[in-house]
């Protein structure tokens, strides 16, 4: 996506941010395809080749190996991608377009197929795209438009229709979108300050802002994320070059900052994500060509360095996510046009480098998603 402009200017010999870089915390552990080692996909959004790539990765290596066919073609600048959590459909804002790109998976091979009636029209420079843990809506957040476009999915075809009253108002340059496990609630990051909270209408998909929204966060607001348990949402800020952690009341949504929150990253972070079983936090920072790597604890969300971190990525880390089954995570290197692989030691969560990373990308990869890990 798009910086804001006073991250522009700060920041201006950056790569372009990641416009996915939220993890829902939704479901996304029982997809697989054919069967086989190769148990699940990966999708990256180039914004320089204005396509797609996909990946196989192999469950017990974390391989990348393209998918036949790939890259697909998507719309100008593509800068986010988020896969639904069963893995039948993946979407992609397309940020010089202003339009969102909506595909069915194959699902034995992961190819892509455009659903009928895409490009969706969105709001200007439409810069991150989450679908609900549900699978039954799509949200994406305008950085030019200061709103949020919501879609429902038709869940046989993937197709979209917009929801009523649909741009919903939010901060200044909004960032990422994420939406809490149970589908309740949904988070932005905008960029100009703070992070917007809204309840979701379960049966039209409509948004109504949280009392109190929006909440307090650092500078320029980046990336946000839920825990997989619903307790916690993240977000990173990039000017402050640290990460904001709040309690989710279960009831409202409301956020309450957590004891020694924010706490410090690296430079620049662009991207976050919580593993599936809630007892990581990663990182990426696309200013120190690295991922900062945290245990959170799952009762106060307070987030502990893991040992060694951070952990070198290539240039320009823009993206970050994880495998539904939790063993690997994948950051895409916007600079280098490339995707670090890396396994997670699920007892400390340290990483290490799988072999053959980094893998081959597009030029100038800006969002990577796995299923239900937009």
């Amino acid at each position: 996506m798009k910086k804001p402009l006073s991250i522009v200017t700060a920041l201006a010999g950056l790569a372009l941010l990641t416009g996915c870089p939220s993890d829902g915390g939704g479901p996304g552990g029982n997809f697989t395809l054919g069967g086989s080692s190769a148990s699940a996909i990966a999708y990256v959004a180039n914004q320089g080749t204005n396509d797609v790539s996909a990946y196989t990765f192999n469950s017990t290596t974390g391989v990348l190996t393209a998918v036949a066919g790939a890259p697909f073609s998507a719309g100008t600048s593509p800068s986010a991608v988020a896969v639904s959590s069963n893995g039948s459909f993946v979407y992609v804002a397309n940020s010089g377009a202003n339009t969102l790109s909506g595909f069915t998976v194959n699902s034995t091979t992961g190819a892509l197929t455009a659903v009928a009636g895409s490009p969706f029209a969105a709001g200007t420079t439409p810069s991150a795209v989450t679908v609900s843990p549900n699978n039954a809506f799509a949200f994406v957040a305008n950085q030019g438009t200061n709103n949020v476009s919501a879609y429902s999915i038709n869940s046989s075809t993937g197709v979209l229709s917009g929801v009523a009253g649909s741009p919903f108002a939010a901060g200044t340059n909004p960032a990422a979108v994420a939406v809490s496990p149970n589908s309740s609630f949904a988070y932005v990051a905008n960029g100009g300050g703070g992070v917007s909270a809204y309840t979701i209408n379960s049966t039209t998909g409509v948004l109504s802002a949280v009392a109190g929204s929006p909440f307090t966060a650092g500078t320029n607001s980046s990336a946000v994320a839920v825990s997989p348990n619903g307790l916690f949402a993240l977000a990173t800020n990039l000017g402050s070059n640290d990460i904001s952690v709040y309690s989710i009341n279960g009831s409202t949504g409301a956020l309450s900052a957590v004891a020694g929150s924010p706490f410090s990253v690296g430079t620049s972070p662009t991207g976050v994500v919580v593993s599936p079983n809630g007892s990581f936090v990663y990182v990426a920072n696309q200013g120190s060509n690295n991922v900062s790597a945290f245990t959170i604890n799952n009762t106060t969300g307070a987030l502990t360095a893991v040992a060694g971190s951070p952990f070198s990525a290539g240039t320009g880390p823009a993206g970050v996510t994880v495998s539904p089954n939790g063993s690997f995570l994948y950051v895409a290197n916007g600079g280098s046009s490339n995707v670090s692989a890396f396994t997670i030691n699920s007892s400390t969560g340290v990483l290490a480098v799988v072999a053959g990373s980094p893998f081959s990308a597009g030029t100038t990869p800006s969002g990577i998603a796995t299923p239900g890990r937009p």
